[in-house]
């Protein structure tokens, strides 16, 4: 019998065929195009017909709302009533109230079944290392480690998640809030790619960078100044390459990164490559790219 349960929002951005063989469950986040119908996210609507469908529609500003904590309450059950202690791990706080949805659904349950272990974690990341982070615990459920310690070993790690990313243009960051219409407007005109980074809980002011091609090769060199400044040895995180909808850039700007990680003497194992889901998406359009990494649990 497993030592815990894992459960995550869809946030996390894991292939449906792991979360399966796994025994992870996810809880769809809801996705709109109109404002009044809802499709749960990888469910109802797959990642790539979400994309499909913001990049055919012009002018279209989907939006993402949470789960409910009816929603947490219907995945926590069955672990509850089977006595088997449940470890659910959110979208940081800080972009969503998907964790508070969680912790409602466990003080609920807690009334009815006064026994039951559910803890509540804010992973404090956002898409591919989310998913790192439940991949972290599947690895230590898997070897039989009692729920406490493992959520011990993961509130070490959480902090140490990095991404670079970017995306072709800057009106959907401008609809969320992210950057001023005047910036927007000026990017489109001047063909201004924005170059992003997401780490300590953060969504770091953009730089930005002229044409597609350039902003690839600047994140490229992003990551490769800030992992030698921080001396990260990348053979103890995971490391991944993220996109929303598939684009022939991509295969090209992967084989470069593994050049230069080849260069620089590292030799990557374990690549995990995901589709960025809606939640981002959301605010970056249907072109994100990106490289993300999050150091294993010792």
């Amino acid at each position: 019998m497993m030592k815990f349960a894992i459960v995550s929002d869809s946030s996390c951005d894991l292939a449906q065929e792991y979360t399966e063989r796994e025994k992870v469950t996810v809880v769809p986040f809801y996705v709109s195009f109109d404002g009044e119908n809802y499709y749960r996210e990888g469910k109802e609507i797959s990642v790539t017909d979400f994309y499909r469908k913001m990049e055919a529609q012009t002018g279209c500003y989907p939006r993402t709302s949470m789960p409910s904590a009816e929603d947490y309450k219907d995945s926590f059950l069955p672990f509850v009533t089977r006595g088997c202690p449940v470890l659910c791990i959110c979208l940081t706080k800080k972009f969503s109230g998907s964790m508070q949805a969680a912790l409602n659904a466990r003080q609920e349950l807690m009334e009815v079944y006064p026994e039951a272990k559910i803890y509540v974690m804010d992973s404090e990341l956002v898409t591919a290392l989310q998913g790192m982070l439940v991949k972290e615990a599947v690895k230590l459920r898997n070897q039989g480690i009692e729920m406490e310690e493992a959520v011990r070993r993961l509130e070490a790690v959480r902090g140490t998640g990095h991404i670079f990313f970017t995306t072709k243009d800057l009106k959907y960051l401008e609809h969320g809030g992210r950057i001023g219409k005047a910036a927007s407007i000026a990017g489109s005109v001047l063909n201004i790619k924005p170059l992003l980074q997401y780490y300590d809980r953060e969504l770091a002011a953009p730089e930005i960078c002229r044409g597609r091609k350039r902003s690839l090769q600047k994140l490229l060199e992003m990551f490769l100044a800030y992992i030698e400044k921080e001396q990260i040895n990348l053979e103890e995180y995971h490391l991944a390459t993220g996109i929303g909808l598939p684009v022939s850039e991509y295969e090209p700007f992967k084989q470069q990164f593994r050049e230069e990680l080849k260069k620089r003497g590292y030799h990557i194992s374990d690549w995990e490559e995901i589709q960025i889901g809606a939640t981002i998406g959301v605010h970056t359009g249907p072109y994100p790219m990106g490289v993300a990494f999050l150091k294993r649990c010792q």
